[in-house]
């Protein structure tokens, strides 16, 4: 229980301050180089993709079309942290209501879990694909992939709009230090001067019950694609299957593997790993996948590369 003897304050009331990467503020200025040319990459990267398959009907099946979704998320989670990051590192602009911080987090928590199931889908599809080449057209048609993305949005938002709620209950007594360079739920919460315990177990319940059910499904769906390449005769046939599904367990890697660092190393690294590697590798986790998405697929994907050359070829004749 919340003790009497603090003087509370309303939460609409709360403005808090945001201090980068602690322990790391003299190297702000050197750190915002590289994640500023990222963002630029990330944003031009993912939007040229999806310009390239909204415009090339021969990019219009399922994998590019997730592939889309994908760029549109990688975007939207690259904008809605790099640019206030980059605001504390440059200008020191440090101060975010409470109202702004609580939509940054969960607009942040939104994407992450949309991201997730779009990979999902993904995942899905090369099942599809694989394990079912001849019906691969009538199970991923156009209905099924846009009810697919809807069910993403809509499961995202059921599952992370209670997060408002949860900071918005709490009780705040004037602590209003954000030892991070965005908002996010168990930051908002820590400066709470109340219990936070249903704060961390709905944190926890929606990190094992969305995203490790996401990876739950996905190494199902891949094992079960290796029992099917594994029982084609052929060796080159074998290798051609395996590498549809290379970028996208490339891109899986990137995407879960900086997410579980953070999360392992919040729980039980405390000790162990400085703070500032904590936050340092949170911040590259919003804009390095972003950056690698469209770079992989653009270098994997023949299709995506044949339609890169086509666009830019008129440029390279002119020069």
């Amino acid at each position: 229980m919340a003790s009497s003897s603090y003087n509370y304050t309303r939460p609409q009331d709360m403005w808090y301050v945001l201090i980068g990467i602690p322990g790391l503020e003299e190297a702000h200025t050197w750190i915002s180089i590289p994640i500023c040319l990222m963002y630029i990459v990330a944003v031009v990267g993912n939007l040229f993709l999806i310009f390239l398959i909204v415009s090339e009907r021969r990019l219009h099946e399922p994998m590019y079309l997730f592939l889309s979704m994908l760029a549109l998320a990688d975007v939207l989670l690259s904008t809605a942290t790099a640019p206030k990051m980059l605001a504390i590192f440059w200008f020191h602009s440090m101060d975010i209501s409470f109202g702004s911080c609580v939509f940054q987090m969960f607009f942040i928590h939104f994407i992450f879990v949309a991201e997730s199931a779009i990979l999902l889908a993904m995942a899905f599809d090369r099942y599809v694909a694989i394990c079912y080449p001849l019906r691969y057209t009538t199970i991923l048609t156009s209905t099924v992939i846009g009810k697919t993305g809807v069910a993403a949005v809509v499961r995202s938002f059921v599952i992370c709009f209670p997060f408002i709620f949860l900071v918005h209950q709490l009780l705040y007594c004037g602590r209003n230090v954000i030892p991070h360079s965005y908002c996010e739920h168990m930051g908002i919460a820590r400066l709470a001067c109340d219990n936070i315990n249903v704060n961390i177990i709905y944190g926890l319940t929606v990190a094992l019950l969305s995203t490790g059910l996401d990876i739950v499904f996905i190494i199902t769906s891949y094992t079960m694609i290796l029992c099917t390449v594994f029982q084609i005769p052929s060796w080159t046939a074998r290798f051609k299957a395996l590498n549809t599904c290379g970028s996208h367990i490339c891109v899986i890697l990137i995407f879960y593997a900086p997410a579980f660092f953070s999360f392992f190393a919040h729980c039980f690294g405390g000790k162990t790993i400085p703070h500032h590697i904590h936050i340092l590798v949170a911040n590259l986790y919003v804009v390095v996948p972003p950056v690698l998405n469209p770079i992989i697929y653009g270098v994997k994907t023949k299709q995506i590369q044949d339609r890169v050359i086509l666009f830019f070829s008129p440029i390279i004749i002119c020069f």
